[in-house]
């Protein structure tokens, strides 16, 4: 027997993303998570809903799958510097901050912020 559905899978993509976007708002991020993991699988092809999910985790401390998605991200959309930006914190958080130099240095770059 087949178990029953659960709450996050209800619903159109767009209510599911609705739906993650409010639980993300309200710092529910473990519960964002949960509801984005199954719509970023669908459609893998978009950014919104796979950098929201690697945000949900990063807020969550699930940093192995935030670090995960985050460079499933990057080898799709180099040039996303707010991945790059999350990667090196990520990163910093798991204690490989000579990991995360690079990350930071091209986030900090993409966004302007040369040293002087």
């Amino acid at each position: 027997m087949n178990a029953p559905a659960t709450y996050f899978e209800h619903g159109t993509a767009a209510e599911r993303w609705a739906r993650a976007q409010l639980f993300f708002e309200a710092r529910e991020y473990a519960t964002a998570a949960r509801i984005l993991e199954g719509l970023a699988g669908e459609v893998p092809e978009q950014l919104a809903p796979r950098l929201l999910l690697a945000r949900a985790y990063y807020h969550s401390a699930q940093l192995s799958r935030a670090e995960h998605e985050l460079r499933a991200i990057l080898e799709h959309w180099p040039v996303e510097d707010y991945a790059q930006l999350m990667l090196g914190r990520t990163l910093e958080r798991l204690g490989r901050a000579a990991e995360a130099r690079p990350y930071l240095r091209v986030a900090a770059a993409m966004a302007g912020d040369f040293p002087e």
